[in-house]
């Protein structure tokens, strides 16, 4: 796991990209490499590949047309896998980020056919495989990566990211200049401070995230997942190569239960030892769900030693999932190391803030936080279990469209004049992912379209409330936040209502939130993070599956269950989700509350000039009151006014 950034200029002739500068970009992903650094230069027929710390040694002071850096984290071949890395006679050069899993297999392949290997990394597999197949080669690839990738003969560069986005990549295009990295910041470096995207703030208020491509920069990108960009002479162009290709009718496999459970567990088994590769020590996030515990069953049937497990809790005892943890750690003879988390949350926000480089406001980025950093002072690869929702139906959502087709067949009168306003009726109540938040959630949405509403239970805030929510004369966007979830499910061709969902959430949700959270807290600890799970082999199994698999009847998660039957406790098979919450609602009305009153009265919003201060006051009152819940309304703001105030530092 690692940090890489870049600059390069369309025009051969300019060479402006000076090593002083790629240094700076590297020197703030740090974080993301701490164990070394290395930097290439190219341009007007001179190359320059620095290792190390440039200063006080003897550096080139000529510019060039596209420099490389990278940052180091080592994981696999300790000795001779730092980077920048090259091919046999130097004209291919790369900076990766990520873990490559079938680099052996791809290795072997590559020496039969004459390439000549001078490390043992999986890295140097890429710039091979592109001498063969060109940009086509990061379809061979199995693994979580984001890498650049410069052609000194062509004087073309590459970048690619990953099927599912795991791992992070940026980029800034002016029609002259493309700069990139693996953070905002990195960017930030060589470029004036960018205006804010008015689009993107107005997506993040109704997710409390932003979806890709855009950023909260208007002049800033995503490169989004399973996409290559190609820069030449000519400009540069963005171009997918792979999507989830669930529900495709040429992909449903005919498979009964029984062939699918053996043959899910085979595949789960594959990916987790693959995955387990890596020359330093190597542990697993335990939350004591079911994907978590599925792949400590997994890891014990390999591993020569006990497994380090990790886990965190809360005092809030509805938050905290201690008791399932332990027993699986227990069951498999784990090293279980836990703590309960009481934490000073106002102590660690500027952290956060700092980590996203943009306004995220997904709260369980806190528990994640704390989980990296014990999981740091043990290891430095953990194992973790996203992506098992979007794989195999784990959201409440699909459950309630089902749901939902049932509810409707109700009178309307009955549901509008009985059922709804009672429901709206029930008490508030701070605990995880309540009843009555769900039931409030459920007949508001259930007489929109089933897509319509599995993007409204997912919405912070409405069109209607943020058409309140901006101040008078503010110039807001005119147009609905449900566009980007619209625009990619044109892209599915799945005629099943399940598969177009899981689509959809394996393609905004997954990237540009739960994987987000992820790298940048585990990434603020120098941790590497690996999620099995979303392993190509899995992947393209799940994808052939008919949705009764997935989801039956009301069981998610129906044939992970069934294939981990034997291996794991009763308890945990049959536990609900829970997810990784935090008591957002209670803190805030707490000891968040002082926090809530310098960044969200009235004075403090409107110094921000983009909301109305008198709404932004009655949310606050409204919900430390108790009279409603509005906690994630609220920390979506606070997040955003943090992230403001640390961007004009």
């Amino acid at each position: 796991m690692c940090g890489i950034c870049g600059d390069w200029f369309r025009d051969e002739t300019e060479a402006a990209v000076r090593l002083e500068s790629l240094t700076r970009m590297c020197k703030v992903l740090g974080h993301r490499g701490p164990d070394g650094q290395g930097i290439y230069l190219q341009g007007g027929g001179r190359r320059a590949v620095i290792s190390g710390d440039p200063h006080g040694s003897e550096t080139p002071e000529w510019g060039g047309r596209v420099g490389l850096g990278h940052r180091r984290l080592s994981i696999i071949d300790l000795i001779t896998g730092a980077q920048p890395l090259t091919n046999e006679d130097n004209s291919v050069w790369i900076v990766f980020n990520g873990e490559i899993y079938n680099y052996r297999e791809l290795r072997s392949e590559l020496e039969a056919r004459g390439h000549r290997f001078s490390t043992k990394s999986d890295t140097e597999t890429i710039v091979h495989l592109y001498e063969d197949a060109g940009e086509a080669c990061v379809r061979s690839l199995n693994g979580m990566f984001a890498f650049a990738l410069w052609d000194e003969r062509s004087q073309r560069l590459l970048l690619a990211r990953a099927r599912f986005g795991i791992k992070p990549l940026f980029y800034a295009w002016d029609g002259r200049r493309l700069l990139f990295g693996s953070e905002i910041k990195a960017l930030l470096e060589l470029m004036p401070r960018p205006e804010i995207d008015l689009e993107a703030l107005h997506d993040y208020l109704s997710l409390n995230y932003i979806p890709g491509p855009r950023t909260i920069y208007r002049d800033i990108q995503k490169l989004q997942p399973g996409h290559i960009l190609l820069a030449d002479r000519t400009g540069i162009r963005i171009e997918p190569y792979w999507t989830w290709p669930i529900g495709r009718p040429m992909t449903r496999h005919r498979i009964g239960l029984e062939d699918a459970t053996q043959e899910l567990l085979r595949r789960l088994r594959l990916a987790v030892g693959a995955q387990m590769v890596s020359d330093v020590p190597l542990g697993v996030f335990l939350s004591g769900g079911l994907d978590s515990s599925t792949l400590v069953a997994l890891m014990s049937e390999v591993s020569e030693h006990p497994l380090r497990t990790f886990s965190i809790g809360f005092e809030e005892r509805t938050f905290s999932e201690l008791p399932a943890a332990r027993l699986v750690a227990s069951r498999f003879g784990t090293d279980h190391t836990e703590l309960v988390v009481r934490p000073k949350v106002r102590d660690i926000l500027p952290a956060l803030v700092r980590s996203f480089d943009e306004p995220f406001a997904d709260s369980s980025a806190i528990p994640t936080y704390y989980v990296s950093k014990l999981a740091r002072s043990g290891v430095t690869v953990a194992l973790g279990g996203d992506g098992g929702d979007e794989m195999f139906a784990g959201y409440d959502t699909y459950i309630a469209t089902r749901l939902t087709a049932i509810y409707r067949r109700l009178p309307r009168v009955f549901r509008e004049r009985v059922v709804a306003p009672l429901v709206h009726s029930l008490p508030v109540s701070d605990a995880k992912v309540s009843f009555d938040y769900r039931a409030k959630r459920f007949v508001d949405c259930a007489g929109q379209s089933p897509e319509r509403a599995h993007f409204s239970w997912k919405m912070i805030f409405s069109e209607e409330a943020k058409r309140q929510l901006y101040r008078q004369g503010f110039q807001q966007p005119n147009r609905d936040s449900f566009d980007a979830f619209a625009k990619r499910l044109r892209d599915c061709p799945a005629p099943e209502l399940l598969d177009r969902l899981q689509y959809l959430d394996a393609g905004i949700y997954l990237p540009d939130d739960i994987l987000v959270k992820v790298d940048r807290m585990s990434m603020a600890h120098s941790l590497e993070v690996r999620v099995p799970l979303l392993d190509n082999y899995v992947a393209d199994f799940v994808a052939t599956l008919p949705p009764d698999l997935r989801l039956h009847r009301l069981t998610k998660k129906y044939l992970l269950r069934r294939a981990l039957e034997g291996l794991l406790p009763p308890q945990i098979l049959q536990r609900g989700k829970r997810g990784f919450n935090v008591p957002v609602a209670r803190w805030l009305r707490g000891e968040l509350r002082d926090l809530v009153s310098d960044y969200l009265s009235p004075t403090a919003v409107r110094r921000q000039d983009y909301f109305d201060p008198a709404v932004v006051d009655d949310i606050v009152r409204r919900h430390q009151s108790g009279r409603a819940d509005y906690s994630r309304n609220l920390w979506g703001l606070l997040m955003f006014c943090l992230w403001s105030e640390h961007q004009h530092r």
